[in-house]
C-alpha cells in the first residue's frame, strides 16, 4: 500500500519506517528540510535503538523516502497524520494548530476515496473538529489510531505492539458487514496495513472516535498515577523508617497491583506523560468530571514535588545548603536510552541546585548536546569520569545502564567526598558503603544528617 506519514518527529519517523518494513511503501513529509535531509540519509535526529537500521533498510529497498513537499503525498492511499500535539503555552490544553495546520495542507492533495487517520495523542471532540476540515471531501474517510511508543523501545513497539486500536465513524457497530462480518472502510484499510501484525496474533480493537481519543491520554495518566503513589508513599517511607524499594518489591508481587510503574524516585518526565496528565485534567475540567481533574493535579503535584525533595536532600547532604558545592549530575535526559530532555526532572534538579548557588556538572551518554544550550548556567561533560573530578556530592538522576555499573572504587578515585543521592534508587548500597561512601535513595530510611554532613569521605557509610 502506498501511505504517507505527515509529520517525522519522533512519532511519525519510527512510525513511517516501521510501516516500510512490513512491506509498504511510505513517503514521510515534514516541513524541516535539515529533518527530512537526515531522514533520508538513514540518520535519525533523535537516539532511538534500532531506529537508524530502519531507516537505511527503507532507503536501500526503495520503500521509504522523505520530503519536504506535501504535494508528494498525493499517491497515498492512507495518511496518517502524526504531527505533534505539545501543551498550550498558556494552559494545560493541548496545542493542536499543528494538527490543523497538516491537515489543511494535506486537502488540495488527497485522491478520491483516501483514508486520513491520525495517530497524535489528542483530546477527546478533536475529531469532530477535523470533520470540518474535510467536510468540502465527503468521499475522504477519517479515522483514529493512537500510538502506544515508548521512548527507548519505540521500534520494538511498534512492531510487536501490545493492541492495535481503531477509532472509526459509529464504532464497532458500523465497522463490519452485518451479514458477512468483513470489516468496512476505515477498520478495512487499517487491517490492510497492520495485516503482518494481525497474522501474528495482535489484538485489535475498534470503537468509538471519543473512546480512541481518549485511550492514550487514560494510560498514560493509570500509569503515572502509579507512579506519584508510590512516590508519595516514599515520603511516608522516609518518615516512618520503612524502605520504599522492599515495600513495592512486596506489593508488586500482587497479580492486581504488578510491579510495573511501581518504583520510587526522581518521578516522570518527558514529553508524553506531563502533558497527556495535564491535557486529560484540562478535558475533564472542561466536562464538568471534576474528580478526575483533581485527582491529575494531584499526580501532578506529586510528580513534581519529588524534585524539590531530591533538591532539599541534597542540601541535607551537604550540610545544610548547597551553595559554593561542587556537585555532579549523572543524567540530562529525562529516562535511559533517549536524548530527549523535555521537561526532564534530571535537568529540573540540575538547575535548581545551579539556582541555589551550587557549581553543578552534568554528564550523559546521548543527551549533553540538547542540553547544554538551554542550560547555561550548568557546566557539562561528555563522560562520567570527567564529570566526577572533585565532587563533593554525586546525583544519580537518569538511570543509565552505564551508571548503575559505575564500580564505587573507580568514581571515588576523584571526587572530593563520597557521598551520592541515588534519586532513582538502582544502585546497590551495600557494594558502594564497603568502598567508603555514604549513600541515600528517596523513601529509604532516613538517617541522620550529622553523618553525613561532617565525617570524613573515607569514612562515611550511611545506611539506605
Amino acid at each position: 500500500m502506498k501511505i504517507s506519514v505527515i509529520g517525522c518527529g519522533y512519532l511519525g519517523a519510527v512510525h513511517a519506517a516501521t510501516l516500510a518494513s512490513m512491506g509498504h511503501t511510505v513517503v514521510g513529509i515534514d516541513v524541516d528540510p535539515a529533518k527530512v535531509e537526515q531522514l533520508a540519509r538513514g540518520a535519525a535526529p533523535f537516539h532511538e535503538p534500532g531506529l537508524d537500521e530502519l531507516l537505511r533498510d527503507g532507503a536501500a529497498t526503495g520503500r521509504l523516502t522523505f520530503s519536504a513537499g506535501i504535494a508528494e503525498a498525493r499517491d497515498a492511499q492512507l495518511h496518517f497524520l502524526c504531527v505533534g500535539t505539545p501543551q498550550d503555552k498558556t494552559s494545560d490544553a493541548a496545542d493542536l494548530s499543528y494538527l490543523v495546520s497538516a491537515t489543511r495542507a494535506l486537502l488540495p492533495h488527497l485522491a478520491a476515496g483516501a483514508v486520513v487517520v491520525g495517530k497524535s495523542t489528542v483530546p477527546v471532540g478533536t475529531v469532530d473538529m477535523l470533520r470540518g476540515i474535510l467536510a468540502r471531501r465527503p468521499d475522504v474517510l477519517l479515522g483514529w489510531n493512537p500510538e502506544f511508543l515508548r521512548q527507548g523501545t519505540a521500534v520494538k513497539d511498534s512492531l510487536v505492539p501490545d493492541r492495535l486500536v481503531y477509532g472509526v465513524e459509529g464504532g464497532r457497530a458500523a465497522a463490519f458487514n452485518p451479514s458477512t462480518g468483513a470489516p468496512l472502510g476505515v477498520t478495512a484499510a487499517l487491517d490492510a496495513v497492520y495485516e503482518p501484525l494481525l497474522r501474528a496474533g495482535i489484538p485489535r480493537q475498534v470503537c468509538s472516535f471519543a473512546t480512541a481519543e481518549l485511550i492514550k491520554s487514560a494510560a498514560n495518566a493509570y500509569l503515572a498515577t502509579k507512579v506519584s503513589f508510590i512516590n508519595a508513599v516514599s515520603e511516608l517511607c522516609d518518615a516512618a523508617g520503612a524502605d520504599v524499594a522492599e515495600l513495592s518489591e512486596a506489593m508488586g508481587l500482587d497479580p492486581r497491583i504488578g510491579n510495573r510503574y511501581l518504583h520510587a524516585g526522581l518521578g516522570f518526565g518527558g514529553g508524553c506523560l506531563p502533558k497527556d496528565i495535564r491535557s486529560l485534567r484540562a478535558q475533564a475540567a472542561g466536562h464538568g468530571a471534576d474528580s478526575l481533574a483533581d485527582w491529575m493535579q494531584l499526580v501532578d503535584s506529586v510528580n513534581v514535588g519529588q524534585r524539590q525533595r531530591t533538591v532539599e536532600l541534597a542540601a541535607e547532604l551537604c550540610g545544610g545548603s548547597v551553595t559554593d558545592r561542587t556537585i555532579t549530575v549523572l543524567g540530562a535526559s529525562f529516562k535511559p536510552d533517549t536524548d530527549d530532555i523535555r521537561d526532564s526532572p534530571a535537568l529540573d534538579v540540575a538547575d535548581r541546585l545551579a539556582a541555589a548557588g551550587a557549581h553543578v556538572t552534568v554528564t550523559d551518554p546521548k543527551a549533553v548536546n540538547n542540553a547544554w544550550r538551554r542550560y547555561p548556567r550548568l557546566r557539562f561533560e561528555a563522560t562520567a569520569a570527567r564529570a566526577l573530578e572533585g565532587a563533593e556530592l554525586v546525583l544519580l538522576l537518569t538511570e543509565w545502564e552505564e551508571y548503575r555499573r559505575l564500580r564505587p572504587a573507580v568514581a571515588g578515585r576523584t571526587v572530593r567526598r563520597r557521598v551520592v543521592l541515588d534519586a532513582r534508587n538502582v544502585l546497590d548500597p551495600a557494594a558502594w558503603q564497603a568502598e567508603g561512601w555514604a549513600v541515600r535513595g528517596l523513601g529509604t530510611s532516613r538517617p541522620p544528617a550529622a553523618n553525613v554532613a561532617s565525617g570524613p569521605s573515607a569514612s562515611m557509610a550511611i545506611r539506605r
